[in-house]
């Protein structure tokens, strides 16, 4: 069975993965990394150190995974993309088997699906997420409007409501995004991407949903799951527009 191990920090909506590793017939074991759960560069930078990826991989070894995957976006896209990547070896390396992040896997399903133009909803604090659409640009992806609740723990975002996440999304798309896209790993999303996409009529991408997409395709597997959104229906000449 294709098993692809999360490092994920602290607690907040690890258990958006467990029915997608059933449905999906994988196995998705999380291990738990510490640090404080705030919004804010110095503690995401520490959070997402060689030293906590580490260990991070030293508890997933027993689970053998076939990839790893670093699933938290801030803590990935705050070290900009040339650090991002960097991390990411760093997290192969200490996994022995391929390894990404959140951060690097949602700029991989933006092209994958021939993205360029994306507007982003964001439950960070605006300086935080100012520094997601940097990473962004990066890689060739325009965010036409860009939004930030302005939530200061990873814990709150995860106490959010079905319907918040909802109201966030319609709150916060563009007429001129080709998709919407929301990180923090630390929000329950996976259950709603079909009322997400049927309400706003495009693909979205959130970040448990790319965390999952990201590992499998590391791992040789792509399963296709239209519960999962357009990003898991194979069908990525569909989006572009």
């Amino acid at each position: 069975m294709t098993t692809v191990g999360l490092v994920y920090p602290d607690h907040a909506a690890e258990d958006d993965y467990p029915p997608v590793a059933a449905a999906l017939g994988v196995r998705l074991p999380v291990a738990h990394i510490y640090g404080t759960d705030l919004h804010a560069v110095p503690e995401l930078l520490d959070l997402g150190s060689p030293a906590r990826l580490r260990a991070g991989a030293e508890l997933l070894a027993p689970h053998r995974p076939d990839a790893v995957v670093w699933a938290c976006t801030s803590g990935s896209f705050v070290y900009g993309p040339d650090g991002a990547r960097e991390q990411a070896r760093g997290l192969a390396d200490a996994a022995g088997v391929p390894a990404t992040s959140t951060g690097i896997a949602f700029t991989d399903a933006a092209h994958t699906l021939g993205l360029r133009r994306v507007a982003v909803a964001a439950s960070y604090p605006d300086d935080v997420a100012r520094l997601f659409v940097d990473f962004l640009a990066a890689a060739g992806i325009e965010v036409t409007a860009m939004t930030s609740a302005g939530i200061d723990t990873a814990a709150e975002v995860g106490t959010l409501t079905p319907d918040r996440v909802l109201a966030l999304a319609a709150a916060n798309d563009h007429a001129d995004a080709e998709a919407l896209l929301i990180p923090d790993t630390a929000m329950h999303t996976l259950a709603l991407l079909p009322e997400l996409e049927r309400a706003l009529g495009k693909p979205v991408l959130t970040a448990n949903q790319v965390t999952v997409w990201a590992g499998l395709r590391l791992a040789g597997a792509a399963p296709v799951a239209p519960a999962l959104g357009t990003l898991f229906t194979g069908r990525p000449s569909d989006v572009r527009r």
